[in-house]
């Protein structure tokens, strides 16, 4: 063993947090299990709530803000009402599905083998059902024509903004949210913050926050492709299906993105591999 191996054996049997093993890309075993299931059902509900909630919230907003003056929770408001929800329902299902309640977020941690393709692909399903639910539900209570008025809460690109900045901040916003999600789950993390008592939802969800401040302008904020589909499709007019790209491309591109950043720069995946490389090639 060079010293290289000796190195790495060493600081492996040192590490005071492990890595969960990455998940197989098929694992057909997991279609009898319950747990998975249960995991579905549980994304399914989770999007449907967080949307129902939400676009409520946006609808809401523009019919008092019509009918008063000074009316409505504000730009404020909403970015709080998508932030605290987010917190709200990753707390109560980050024990059963992992609390991903986004097509971007199952992307970016399939990419990181922290899922298997077989469960990817489920939440996914899972995830815009229930976010087209969730909208369908905001049309029934506030009726077909304060529902249209109001645009439903579907995403399109804002006036004045080009196409190519609309991409960029889906990319961005999608970047923070996912690059969060991995620093507030990562084991090492976990293990040598212990004397910071802070739940793993809360940063997630202010990012959420955060991102929503910034990108209500230009897109209303997507950052998830079952929240811009669900709305689209209950609301079904031209402007948020011609835009519907860029809620599904920035995203995915921002959670890829994010997950390069996360797994090969910071936790010095890339740095591994190389070394790895050096050893099998005796350089």
């Amino acid at each position: 063993m060079n010293t290289s191996q000796s190195m790495e054996a060493a600081g492996a049997k040192n590490k005071d947090y492990s890595d969960p093993p990455p998940a197989p890309l098929v694992n057909a075993g997991e279609l009898g299990k319950w747990s998975l299931y249960r995991a579905v059902i549980a994304e399914f509900v989770a999007t449907l709530l967080f949307v129902y909630v939400t676009l409520a919230t946006v609808v809401g907003h523009k019919r008092q803000s019509d009918s008063q003056p000074c009316g409505g929770v504000g730009v404020l408001g909403i970015a709080w009402s998508f932030g605290g929800m987010i917190f709200v329902l990753v707390y109560c299902t980050a024990g059963i599905s992992g609390g991903h309640i986004n097509p971007a977020v199952t992307f970016g941690l399939l990419l990181a083998r922290k899922v298997s393709l077989v469960r990817a692909v489920l939440y996914v399903v899972a995830q815009c059902l229930g976010a087209i639910c969730g909208s369908g539900l905001v049309r029934a209570f506030h009726g077909a024509h304060w529902y249209l008025r109001y645009g439903g809460g579907a995403n399109e690109l804002s006036a004045g903004y080009s196409k190519g900045a609309g991409l960029a901040a889906e990319i961005v916003g999608t970047f923070v949210l996912v690059y969060t999600v991995f620093s507030a789950t990562d084991p090492k993390r976990k293990v040598r913050d212990t004397h910071v008592p802070v739940l793993a939802p809360l940063p997630i969800g202010f990012a959420v926050f955060m991102v929503h401040l910034a990108t209500i302008p230009v897109t209303g904020t997507g950052i998830n492709p079952a929240r811009s589909l669900g709305p689209a499709v209950v609301y079904n007019q031209r402007k948020p299906w011609e835009d519907q790209w860029i809620f599904w491309v920035g995203p995915l591109i921002g959670a890829a993105a994010a997950m390069i950043y996360h797994q090969l720069v910071l936790r010095a995946g890339a740095a591994k591999a190389f070394a790895s490389f050096r050893n099998n090639n005796h350089i």
